[in-house]
């Protein structure tokens, strides 16, 4: 990547995870800086920074859905990437809802953190992905069932697959295999890109036909 593309600020309460944050970033070429709490990070930050900024999502003091309505109070344009944990998926959806560029959940892979920032820093801005064109999703969106955007809905609301099985009366490997249906017709290969395609694209804020 670019030395234009920015820093990344490492925004994380544990000291080993901005390490090896630090030593994967930095291995790619990036230059990065890291903070310990969301109010250090605030305590330093101008709207003149470039670059984004990957964030956890749970955090002693501030949390890092408070640190996004404080970035948003202050016009600021900074990607930012959410770290998850697994039973946090409605956070994340909501983060993403604000504004949020990606959300990568724990344990994560070094491929998909790199993968999350490439997207933050807008390294693929003049690649975009086909399989994302709106006309595309929609076209994919409408090939769901009935029963297909319910669990999807309810997915994307952050439910357990044995609270969506509990919801609809329907068996919990029933609903695995409604979604992973889902994904697939969606061209979605995580849970991340699928939340990503159904808030980019609003698929359910509207009924396909």
């Amino acid at each position: 990547m670019s030395e234009r593309a920015g820093v990344v600020h490492v925004v994380d309460d544990d000291a080993a995870i901005r390490d090896s944050l630090r030593w994967l970033l930095e291995g790619e070429g990036l230059a990065v800086q890291t903070y310990p709490s969301a109010e250090e990070f605030l305590a330093t930050f101008t709207l003149e920074q470039t670059g984004c900024a990957i964030v956890d999502l749970r955090m002693p003091g501030m949390s890092g859905l408070e640190l996004q309505e404080m970035l948003l109070r202050r016009h600021a344009r900074l990607p930012l990437v959410f770290v998850t944990a697994h039973g946090d998926i409605a956070l994340a959806v909501m983060a993403m809802r604000r504004g949020a560029v990606d959300f990568v959940e724990k344990p994560f892979t070094d491929e998909r953190l790199v993968e999350a920032v490439r997207r933050a820093l807008g390294a693929h801005a003049r690649r975009p992905d086909s399989a994302e064109e709106p006309a595309i999703v929609r076209a994919r969106a409408a090939a769901l069932s009935a029963r297909e955007r319910e669990v999807l809905t309810a997915v994307v609301d952050g439910k357990s697959s044995k609270a969506i099985a509990a919801d609809l009366g329907i068996a919990m490997k029933t609903v695995e295999a409604h979604r992973a249906r889902i994904m697939a017709k969606l061209g979605a290969s995580s849970l991340a890109a699928l939340v990503r395609l159904v808030v980019r694209h609003g698929l359910l804020d509207t009924p396909t036909t």
